[in-house]
């Protein structure tokens, strides 16, 4: 009689490179929890000061992992930052209208993210040169419109709802950070707009003969860019009570960061929201308890710097155990 016995299927394994920012976020808690414990590190304020300074990096790494995704860069993101914040409290000024300052602001950085696309996509020039070109404009623009002065903003409703508010223990600005990571997770796994920005930047030549319009996804994600740029330029202005031309602009490499710490192919290809999120999340708890330890600014850069080098080594080691494969 012949054995009818099917062979068992062979196991997926677990690839435990998607699961590093997860132990890496963990372990840098543990280790701050137990050489700060007499320094408050733990107290329930100090973890939500984190949040609410990560908040705005948080937002604009969403952004970049879907612009990073497509095999893009984008680095005038700080300026549209600065520039949006500046038209929202301009516009405040001018009407009151919290409606009108938002939807202003929102859409001076989709503006500014879709002349990039144009630029990318119509023009052909890379995305690195055109927005290295856009962010001097953009920042020419928030200093002559300002002429260095800060714009203040005394709208008690725009500042909680934006900034300083908190419902129960809960910052606003941390209500904000879960509301763009869920909606920006759910786009980028979950549709098919977010499936075409994956296969854009994984081989873009495949995706053409699939039916993908990859201009379009190029344009669309830039603006989207735009977009959460301006929204974390109005929770920096809501947050601080005022604009300035500066906002945004040391974010660049905090934002960077993130986002490849969070496991994103800085070639294409790969994009992990939450893991970006998770990944400002660590910057802002390294700066937090770096300054708890009593180190100064210029300490806190030299270590930045050492991370983003590493994050990109990982990166690159990946890539090249992709192209053995």
């Amino acid at each position: 009689m012949k054995d009818l016995t099917l062979p068992a299927p062979k196991g997926r394994g677990i690839n435990w490179r998607d699961y590093i920012i997860y132990m890496v976020f963990v372990g840098i808690f543990v280790f701050f929890s137990v050489v700060l414990h007499d320094k408050g590190f733990l107290s329930a304020v100090n973890l939500m000061n984190i949040a609410r300074q990560t908040a705005t990096i948080a937002i604009m790494a969403v952004g970049m992992t879907f612009v990073l995704s497509a095999a893009e860069i984008d680095l005038s993101f700080g300026a549209t930052v600065a520039l949006s914040a500046i038209v929202a409290a301009l516009t405040l000024q001018e009407t009151d209208s919290i409606l009108l300052a938002v939807s202003a602001s929102l859409l001076v950085g989709t503006m500014i993210g879709a002349i990039n696309g144009l630029f990318v996509t119509q023009v052909g020039i890379p995305s690195f040169l055109v927005t290295l070109g856009t962010t001097g404009i953009i920042t020419g623009i928030a200093r002559w419109s300002t002429s260095l002065q800060s714009i203040p903003i005394d709208n008690d409703l725009y500042v909680f709802i934006f900034g300083s508010g908190d419902i129960g223990p809960i910052s606003v600005l941390f209500i904000w950070t879960i509301l763009v990571t869920v909606v920006g997770a759910f786009v980028l796994r979950n549709t098919r707009f977010g499936k075409q920005v994956l296969a854009t930047g994984g081989n873009k030549i495949s995706a053409m003969y699939s039916g993908i319009n990859i201009n379009r996804i190029k344009l669309y994600v830039l603006m989207l860019n735009g977009f959460l740029a301006a929204l974390a330029g109005i929770l920096y202005s809501g947050r601080l009570q005022s604009a300035r031309y500066t906002l945004g602009e040391s974010d660049l490499m905090l934002v960077i960061a993130a986002v490849i710490i969070g496991g994103t192919n800085l070639f294409g290809g790969k994009g992990m929201v939450v893991g970006s999120v998770i990944g400002a999340l660590i910057m802002g708890m390294v700066n937090n308890g770096l300054i708890l330890m009593g180190l100064n600014v210029d300490q806190q850069l030299i270590l930045r710097g050492i991370i983003v080098i590493v994050a990109v080594t990982f990166t690159m080691g990946q890539l090249k155990q992709l192209r053995k494969k």
